[in-house]
């Protein structure tokens, strides 16, 4: 093979490896998130949807206000197999039990509690690793 076709194809390939490295060499990972909280909640029976739904919203809204919170999902329970105990479930994911402390004590998350509260007939909030 003769050092013009050998070059020829070496080049691209080298751009290709230093193109991988400096993308590889710009990320970061950040600390993963391993730590799962789950709130239920049971809203009164006098609840409007209006009421549920700016609850719903809030709630959400606490992800881009609460740095300590990485990932929020949530949404009303299915009556798949009955009626269910609790009427809506958020799925909010930490790094540590210290973010989970930092986030319980946050101005933002004491007042949507505040502002809330008086529509929950019951809440169940469970903690726990999530498994690798």
């Amino acid at each position: 093979m003769d050092k013009k076709k050998f070059f020829g194809y070496i080049k691209p390939v080298f751009g290709l490896c230093v193109f991988m490295l400096i993308i590889y060499g710009a990320y970061t990972p950040s600390q993963k998130a391993e730590i799962q909280k789950i709130v239920c909640i049971k809203f009164k029976s006098g609840a409007s949807a209006a009421t549920i739904e700016q609850h719903m919203n809030q709630f959400a809204q606490l992800r881009r206000e609460i740095p300590q919170m990485v990932a929020y999902t949530g949404g009303k329970t299915l009556s798949v197999t009955g009626k269910p105990e609790y009427d809506a479930m958020h799925y909010l994911t930490f790094r540590t039990e210290d973010d989970i402390t930092t986030f319980q004590n946050h101005p933002k998350y004491r007042e949507f509690v505040k502002n809330n509260e008086a529509i929950w007939e019951k809440e169940l909030v469970i903690d726990a690793n999530i498994q690798k």
